[in-house]
């Protein structure tokens, strides 16, 4: 597991302390996947009601806030795949 993903690890657990309602799948580029459901955050490369996929620098931004969720998936930094209505309940949870 990359240092990326285990920063995101411990970042994204604080956050979602309580669980997910709904499995959401973060691919970082060269650097791995993490898993947010119910039982909270942790690195894998489960099965997903929703992909999303980004490069490192895209996802830290993310992370820090420094980067909007949807402004990095309307040019096109962050791609979505499955669910919509949950990466944009995860989007509300970062932003």
């Amino acid at each position: 597991m990359s240092d990326v993903v285990k920063a995101a690890v411990a970042a994204l657990s604080e956050k979602f302390a309580g669980g997910f309602a709904g499995t959401a799948k973060f691919v970082i580029e060269g650097e791995g996947s993490l898993v947010i459901d119910g039982a909270g955050v942790h690195a894998g490369d489960d099965a997903a009601d929703v992909t999303l996929t980004s490069d490192a620098e895209t996802f830290q931004g993310i992370l820090s806030g420094d980067v909007n969720p949807t402004a990095a998936f309307m040019q096109g930094k962050l791609t979505v795949d499955g669910d919509m209505g949950l990466a944009m309940q995860l989007g509300a949870a970062l932003g």
